[in-house]
């Protein structure tokens, strides 16, 4: 059973997951609107896995015996002037995440929740994947830098994501 405490945290997180699905898919939006398909394609696919990561939460409350509250969702920006700027963005988002999984982690052990505990390992192992996969792509970004064809090259590898992970 959650004690309410971390009930509400982990709510509270929730919620933070579902911003991150938000957020990619406005930023989906805005590359389609840039015809790069590409990137668009891949971040659709995130704002997927990060639905999934909320639902994730969802059930784990619902198993734990807790009861799911959810709240509103803040408004996304909804324009980058470059693909590096929406990457940049993404990265500094995914860090933030990190940090308040981090933060459950503590709250879990504090408490001595190990149910919680351990359901919430998945997400730091995730954590430093996501960070890992934006990092590459930024790093991708800076080799390219103006060039026109490297961004096509990228877009279009970008485009060849089939499933999220």
């Amino acid at each position: 059973m959650l004690s309410k405490k971390m009930q509400d945290a982990l709510n509270k997180h929730l919620n933070e997951e579902f911003y991150s699905s938000y957020l990619y898919l406005s930023i989906a939006a805005h590359f389609e609107e840039q015809n790069l398909k590409g990137f668009a394609n891949w971040f659709k696919l995130q704002s997927q896995e990060e639905y999934g990561h909320a639902m994730k939460f969802y059930a784990f409350i619902i198993q734990a015996g807790g009861d799911v509250t959810l709240a509103q969702i803040g408004a996304p920006k909804t324009s980058w002037k470059t693909v590096m700027e929406a990457f940049k963005d993404t990265l500094a988002h995914e860090k933030k995440i990190t940090g308040l999984i981090h933060k459950l982690v503590d709250g879990a052990m504090q408490s001595k929740d190990y149910a919680a505990n351990n359901f919430l390992q998945w997400f730091v192992n995730e954590q430093v994947e996501e960070e890992a996969t934006v990092e590459e792509i930024i790093n991708k970004l800076e080799m390219i830098g103006d060039a026109k064809s490297g961004l096509f090259m990228l877009d279009r590898e970008l485009g060849a994501r089939a499933t999220a992970g």
